[in-house]
């Protein structure tokens, strides 16, 4: 059955179309918004995956070159892995979709988006979390939807619903929302410090727009006929689990009051394997049972001690925020270093300071553009005491470098010409027991201030929880990682002491309501000035000067039509300039010029050429000139880069002098005055800026100038 359905969303038509391509998958949908085109597909396998424990779920996004009609980079030139913006993307489309899946369906379930044609203003991102949601829905495939996503940005005071690239470029707030017709149920974005009250406005515009949305998808499920496969119910040994819960109960309560993560963590794994040890002999098949259940009664008490006692795993309260401690510029060497540690979690950040040779360049289907600022996050195992294979960086580690990466964007400096570097900040978790992200956040923020970067404020960053049971809830400050993976939300909120840069949100249940939502901003901003205050202790401004082993950059601007005065005829003079110097010197076509050199002295003396070659020679100014050529009746000297004059041999000295050659050779260096500039020909004298010798009245020279003696060579 073909069905096409189309809905004005933020002024310009949404479509969705099934019927027509890729039928045999399970579901498949094809999204239009503008004219950006994008095909999600869904299947799942036909029988549940063995003794699988969580739910094999794999979400894939790419953009195909020919969308944008280009050719792939690369030597192949056939798309491969995939780009940063592609895991980012699939990263967001995962998050609304996971949690509206049967808890006992765990069956491999593979959701795919493409990209077919891009106009280049609209992404395909959220257009990947609606249309998978509808291919979910139409396919047999058990999924508690739909949900929507839209992105939302304020421009010049006002909210833009589903915005171009250019509108996301020039916003000073931009958020990405999914969420069901009645609660939200993922946020991520970035901001110029707003405040609390101005991301709610956003989102609650936002949820206008999945209203509508979800409502087009409804449109089209009204037309078909859709049978959910059955999930049947697992089969509970219901004796097992109860001579399991009776053996590990009393062990479990007590682990669960144990306030160090180590402690509580090898108590829960030796009990595991003790009862497992127990009972593998009668229940041969049932080690994941054990495991199960062993799980269950961990999580129903840190959630119960939190709910009804108010005792975190950790001992602290609700809103408290654990030990802190700053230190900085720890590293030899290196450009910037910062280490931040807050209870068992340790991230050390490092500064590159680099030219403008060091940008990323960046190939997407919207275009190529450079960056010159990144920000990279590692996660290695020793940071949570475990062995695990190291591979290619992890989609998590991507996505919270790329979280980072946007807190601390914009209290970097924007203009090139203000601080022309490029900047390369890494983190290396060293230890982690939760929101190493928010720790990459505070010792990146520190590390860029000890680098000399002129950060604009400081950034600090926070992850708040949820525990919420009925109609009762908790909002915990600073989460563990037992409270992110026993709770229900994860809520990251970076920014300033005047507004928020970031913010990151996903709701392990079915969605969130806003005085929630409200409650944990406000807690997110206190904890977030308490960070502050104690950052503010390791270092409380920008140091004045950069590191000595960081490349000297000097830029500064010329006049557009000077440019080709600088570069010289077939880049002649711009090359002398490079090669006298030992200096690197780009010219932007806006008149920007950056140079950079390993030595300071080598980059402003390359800055002093470029300057004098630009200046108009001014009579009467003293100049420190290059003798070019000897003649008989004088020397010519090059007072500016190109600009010469003639240093008549009367002018010489006060005496008199019988050879040129005797007082000067070319490439001397002499100091003379402009004394006239006529019809682009320069009389200069060195005498004019000498003492006259004791006794003298008056210079001992008949010579007269002969006719010809101002020619040039």
């Amino acid at each position: 059955m073909h069905i096409k359905k189309t809905a004005e969303i933020g002024g310009r038509t949404y479509s969705f179309e099934i019927g027509k391509m890729a039928k045999q998958a399970h579901g498949s949908v094809v999204s239009q918004f503008g004219e950006t085109v994008l095909l999600s597909t869904v299947c799942a396998s036909d029988e549940p995956v063995a003794n699988q424990s969580f739910f094999p779920l794999s979400v894939d996004y790419r953009e195909k070159a020919y969308a944008g009609g280009k050719f792939p980079g690369g030597f192949f030139k056939r798309e491969a892995r995939p780009s940063e913006k592609e895991i980012l993307s699939a990263r967001v489309i995962d998050r609304p979709l996971r949690p509206l899946f049967p808890d006992n369906f765990f069956n491999e379930v593979q959701v795919m988006n493409t990209v077919l044609a891009s106009d280049r203003e609209n992404d395909g991102a959220t257009l990947g979390v609606t249309g998978s949601s509808l291919a979910l829905c139409m396919s047999d495939i058990p999924f508690n939807g739909p949900v929507a996503a839209v992105t939302v940005v304020r421009l010049n005071g006002e909210l833009v619903l589903n915005p171009t690239y250019e509108q996301v470029e020039d916003s000073e707030l931009e958020l990405v929302m999914a969420g069901s017709a009645d609660d939200i149920m993922m946020v991520e974005g970035e901001g110029a410090e707003i405040s609390e009250e101005e991301m709610l406005a956003a989102i609650e515009f936002g949820h206008k727009g999945v209203k509508q949305l979800i409502a087009l998808q409804n449109e089209v499920l009204a037309e078909l006929e859709i049978t959910k496969r059955e999930v049947p119910e697992p089969e509970i040994n219901t004796e097992l689990v109860e001579k399991i819960t009776a053996r590990a109960n009393e062990t479990v309560q007590k682990a669960c009051r144990v306030t160090e993560k180590s402690e509580r963590n090898q108590t829960i794994k030796q009990l595991k394997k003790d009862i497992w040890e127990e009972f593998e002999e009668e229940y041969p098949e049932e080690e994941k049972v054990v495991k199960g259940v062993i799980y269950d009664l961990q999580k129903a008490f840190t959630r119960a001690n939190i709910l009804d006692d108010n005792h975190r795993p950790d001992g602290r309260g609700n809103q408290d925020i654990r030990q802190i401690d700053c230190e900085t510029d720890l590293l030899p060497r290196v450009h910037g270093s910062a280490l931040f540690t807050r209870g068992q979690t340790q991230a050390l950040a490092t500064i590159t300071l680099g030219t403008r040779i060091d940008e990323q360049k960046v190939d997407t289907l919207e275009g190529e553009y450079y960056k010159n600022y990144m920000l990279h996050y590692n996660f290695p195992p020793y940071a949570t005491g475990e062995v695990k294979r190291q591979f290619s960086v992890s989609r998590r580690e991507v996505g919270h470098g790329h979280l980072a990466e946007r807190s601390l964007r914009r209290m970097l400096p924007q203009d090139k010409l203000e601080f022309p570097y490029t900047i390369r900040i890494v983190s290396e978790i060293m230890e982690s027991n939760g929101s190493s992200s928010m720790a990459t956040i505070c010792a990146g923020s520190m590390a860029a201030m000890s680098a000399g970067v002129p950060v604009k404020k400081p950034v600090a960053g926070i992850a708040m929880g949820m525990i919420q049971e009925g109609d009762k809830s908790v909002i915990l400050s600073d989460i563990l990682g037992d409270e992110d993976h026993l709770g229900d939300m994860d809520f990251k909120v970076a920014g300033t002491r005047d507004g928020i840069t970031a913010f990151q949100m996903d709701i392990k249940l079915e969605g969130i309501e806003f005085d929630i939502l409200t409650k944990a901003l406000a807690q997110a901003r206190d904890g977030r000035l308490h960070i502050l205050d104690k950052m503010s202790l390791a270092i409380t401004e920008t140091r004045s000067e950069i590191s000595d082993y960081a490349p000297r950059i000097v830029s500064f601007q010329i006049p557009v039509d000077k440019i080709g005065t600088v570069i010289g005829p077939g880049g002649k003079i711009i090359r002398d300039i490079i090669e006298r110097t030992e200096s690197k010197i780009d010219i932007e076509d806006d008149g920007s010029v950056v140079i950079s050199s390993e030595e300071g002295p080598n980059a402003m003396e390359a800055r002093r050429i470029i300057e004098d070659l630009l200046r108009e020679p001014e009579v009467g100014e003293v100049y420190d000139g290059r003798v070019v050529s000897v003649k008989d009746f004088g020397a010519f000297v090059e007072i500016l880069p190109g600009q010469e004059g003639l240093l008549h041999i009367s002018e010489i000295d006060h005496k008199r002098v019988a050879k040129v050659d005797d007082y000067l050779q070319p490439g001397d260096r002499v100091q003379v005055k402009l004394l006239s500039a006529q019809n682009g020909k320069m009389s200069l004298s060195r005498k004019a800026i000498m003492k006259r010798p004791e006794g003298q009245e008056s210079d001992n020279d008949d010579r007269r100038p002969r006719r010809d003696d101002n020619r040039r060579r």
